[in-house]
């Protein structure tokens, strides 16, 4: 029987996961930790994408809903010191941030 033949039956190659939006914003490096911080806070946000100048991804932050909120999450969150370290080599950045729908 192929998936055709029931009205009912979904393709198993279907994606089930909720849609996303994303969103990109140009930051200087001495703004970038504390718009990564600030997009850490938002419940909604599910990746970060951090990009050079030349559109290539140099570091990718996935979020959990357990990650959002409480500030000891905040500062014991190991990517932050790679974040700093990552604004010295560049001075503009693009952040490329996944949302839930």
């Amino acid at each position: 029987m192929s998936y055709s033949d029931s009205p009912n039956s979904t393709p198993p190659d279907s994606d089930p996961t909720p849609e996303t939006t994303t969103e990109e914003f140009a930051v200087n490096s001495d703004n970038l930790v504390s718009k990564v911080q600030e997009l850490i806070n938002e419940s909604n946000v599910r990746r970060i994408l951090i990009k050079n100048p030349e559109g290539r991804v140099l570091f990718e932050v996935p979020l959990t809903a357990g990650l959002a909120g409480g500030a000891i999450g905040l500062a014991l969150f190991p990517p932050l010191v790679a974040i700093a370290s990552i604004a010295m080599l560049f001075a503009r950045f693009t952040l490329v941030v996944e949302r839930r729908a």
